[in-house]
């Protein structure tokens, strides 16, 4: 009997250890223990669009728990955000300020409650720098010199004698407003040959670039206007579908300079209706996770971070690399 006893127990326990050996080892979880709060200004074009997925892309790749919030291009509910992070002790703040100014007040309470900040594409205007830690995303000023640059380089080529410039510019008072235009102005700002006849704001919407572009064209007629330097590439697009009803030759009868490189753009570009498309990429979330975990791992940073950026025109060479958008 004893025996028996003995032989069920070595059976029980083969069995056990069978299963036990059978049984797949549970997949490593990620830590979920940092937490990032992250106010996205809104999502009015595919650049931000695309720029929401690469951090949250990013985040899940470090393993972080992203508290995510869009302020649908309301600086008052991105503040509310802001608040609603501090409350709730996220580890790390991460947001695209709609404007630059108006943030004194939240930073301060962020910074109070010893709580760091990343500012993401988009810079604040404030004395303090102490408010946030980094900023990453592109040199806006030179992307505005690199749509300068292409225009002396096309008006040489044309051996243009005067061209008539509007501007299409983004939302007022931004970063990427302020410095894409004082790039491009401080390039063509000595040459006689260029002059800014009109600029209009088109907030970064298609839409809107719609709407200004056939305000320009019942102002100016196509006939006086040379070049249309848009600011983004939605409302580049959105001009497009103006000159294209009004019988305009985009590309030919106008000039075009755009920025941002989204597909749609960098299409019309190899078809030959827009003429420079300056780089500005949206995928920037790597580049900001990596900061928080410098952070949270008790490690300095670096205050200002900015991607490696081009641009693509019709004056390329052709054997040279293609262009890609996102």
């Amino acid at each position: 009997m004893r025996r028996v006893r003995v032989f069920l127990m070595a059976l029980v326990l083969v069995f056990a250890l069978g299963g036990c050996a059978r049984r797949p080892d549970p997949a490593p979880q990620p830590d979920r223990s940092v937490v990032v709060g992250f106010s996205q200004l809104g999502a009015e074009s595919s650049w931000r669009i695309a720029n929401t997925a690469s951090m949250v892309d990013a985040a899940d790749k470090y393993g972080f728990a992203l508290m995510m919030e869009n302020a649908n291009q309301k600086q008052e509910l991105q503040i509310k955000s802001i608040r609603n992070f501090i409350a709730s002790r996220v580890d790390v703040i991460v947001f695209s300020p709609i404007v630059e100014t108006g943030w004194d007040n939240v930073l301060n309470e962020a910074r109070e409650a010893g709580i760091p900040v990343i500012l993401m594409d988009r810079m604040i205007e404030n004395a303090d720098e102490g408010l946030y830690t980094a900023y990453v995303g592109a040199d806006f000023y030179q992307e505005g010199r690199r749509a300068g640059e292409y225009l002396v380089k096309k008006a040489d080529a044309l051996e243009a004698v005067h061209m008539n410039i509007v501007e299409i510019s983004g939302t007022i008072d931004s970063t990427p407003m302020r410095d894409r235009r004082r790039g491009f102005l401080d390039v063509i700002g000595e040459d006689t040959r260029f002059t800014v006849i009109a600029s209009v704001s088109g907030d970064f919407l298609r839409s809107k670039g719609e709407e200004c572009m056939s305000e320009l064209l019942s102002r100016f007629g196509a006939e006086g206007i040379d070049v249309v330097y848009s600011h983004n590439d939605s409302m580049t697009l959105g001009a497009l579908d103006v000159l294209d009803r009004q019988g305009v030759r985009p590309g030919k009868d106008i000039l075009l300079i755009s920025v941002d490189g989204e597909k749609e753009a960098v299409q019309a570009l190899k078809d030959g209706r827009v003429n420079c498309v300056v780089q500005c990429t949206p995928a920037l979330g790597g580049s900001v996770m990596a900061l928080v975990q410098g952070l949270v791992n008790g490690r300095s940073i670096p205050k200002i971070s900015h991607p490696v950026e081009s641009a693509f025109s019709d004056l390329d060479d052709p054997a040279g690399p293609e262009p890609e958008g996102f």
